[in-house]
């Protein structure tokens, strides 16, 4: 057992020179293909040259190792002559697939001997072989002050800690390194890992006072007062009743947060948590947003009155004009599929600045008024010709447009 922790996973594969015992199993340390190993780093011997790397970048791995003969000879590791081997020798053996021992190397110097020989040779999963058994055999403390002073090697340790989720002496490292922001980042990601709403509310609370950058710890905090929101929000389950949901609301977007709010909770008071305003100004979502928002929010509820309310502004006179942030053509669509009647469509196709995209919205969308209105102001009677004929016959647009097509004060330009 002692033997299996401390070459975890490591192929190592007597050569024809090696005596061979008769009717011994040959095991697989992790009960895995012992090639298998995925912390192999391709860039080991390029950042040894450079020599001038000093974080730690995204590093790619790949097995380095052939997974045939994935095994070892249990009694071969306890041969007399596996004990007399040098770190240089030992690398060697492993290097090849052949039997050795890392238990002989107890002092600090001989295992420290061994990590640089490892390093030398450009092989990620010797490298992380090494530092599995170091980390087995060496207080953290010591380790940790080792490595600060082998860059290849701790990239190595940083990389193993992450793929086996060793998250909590992650953390230490990165603080024993001087590195406050990659730990704090490091400690605030565990938030992933709680289940419950309420504990991964109260975690993200305790996060708050970590050392992040500027830009993270505003990232953290509206994480943190999202969060608390949708739980507030979440707690309205008699709102729920007249329209029911598809999903809940927790841990979902701030985008999808705000739809709900203006959904549910439209036309609170700003003050409360759950409204639309609140939340707008909390997580500094811009007037855009917002406006396409509501927008859709309240025209599924068929709501159009408040859909007005979006839009209304008044001038320094008092009096009340429409103004949008998003163009008017892309309201009559957002109008359109959430089945407004054609009264409310025709009233902002004609707030529509362009009078070409004005006239292809209203055809679109069969606004005929402001169809025949727009053909009327162009003095296009082969237009409006045209257009009768799309038309049933005595409907009040048909009607319309015969008395167009009559009145002889028009002077039609064809």
């Amino acid at each position: 057992k002692e033997s299996k922790r401390a070459v975890n996973s490591i192929l190592v594969d007597d050569d024809d020179d090696e005596e061979e015992e008769d009717g011994v199993e040959r095991v697989s340390w992790s009960g895995e293909p012992v090639g298998s190993i995925s912390w192999s780093v391709k860039e080991t011997a390029s950042s040894i040259r450079s020599g001038s790397e000093q974080s730690f970048p995204k590093i790619d791995t790949t097995p380095s190792l052939s997974k045939q003969g994935s095994g070892y000879s249990l009694s071969s590791l306890f041969k007399g002559d596996l004990y007399d081997l040098s770190p240089e020798e030992t690398v060697r053996r492993m290097q090849k697939g052949r039997a050795f021992s890392l238990e002989k190397f107890r002092s600090l110097q001989d295992k420290l001997l061994l990590l640089d020989e490892a390093v030398a040779v450009y092989d990620g999963n010797l490298i992380t072989a090494v530092l599995i058994y170091l980390k087995k055999s060496l207080s953290k403390e010591i380790l940790f002050r080792e490595l600060m002073a082998r860059d290849v090697a701790l990239r190595h340790y940083v990389h193993y800690l992450k793929e086996m989720g060793e998250q909590k002496l992650l953390v230490e490292l990165m603080k024993a390194l001087g590195r406050t922001e990659d730990m704090a980042l490091m400690q605030y990601k565990e938030h992933l890992n709680i289940k419950d709403e309420g504990q991964r509310r109260d975690f993200l609370k305790s996060c708050l006072g970590l050392p992040f950058s500027q830009d993270d710890a505003t990232h953290v905090q509206d994480h943190y007062t999202l969060l608390e929101r949708q739980i507030i929000i979440e707690a309205d389950a008699e709102i729920f009743k007249k329209f029911p949901r598809k999903a809940s609301i927790l841990n979902m977007p701030i985008i999808t947060t705000l739809y709900y709010s203006c959904f549910y909770h439209y036309g609170e008071s700003e003050g409360t948590y759950s409204s639309p305003e609140n939340i707008r100004k909390t997580f500094r979502i811009s007037e855009k947003q917002y406006i396409l928002t509501a927008l859709g929010a309240r025209a599924k509820l068929k709501s159009w009155f408040d859909v007005d309310s979006l839009f209304n502004t008044k001038n320094w006179l008092g009096y009340t004009k429409k103004r949008s942030p998003i163009g008017f053509h892309r309201v009559v669509d957002i109008l359109q599929k959430n089945s407004a009647p054609v009264n409310v469509l025709q009233e902002y196709v004609n707030l529509i600045d362009s009078p070409e995209l004005k006239l292809s919205v209203a055809l679109k969308y069969k606004c005929h008024d402001i169809v025949i209105n727009t053909y009327r102001d162009l003095k296009d009677r082969q237009e409006l010709v045209v257009y009768r004929e799309k038309l049933e016959r005595d409907s009040p647009e048909y009607r319309k447009i015969q008395e167009l097509l009559n009145n002889v004060q028009i002077r039609w330009k064809n």
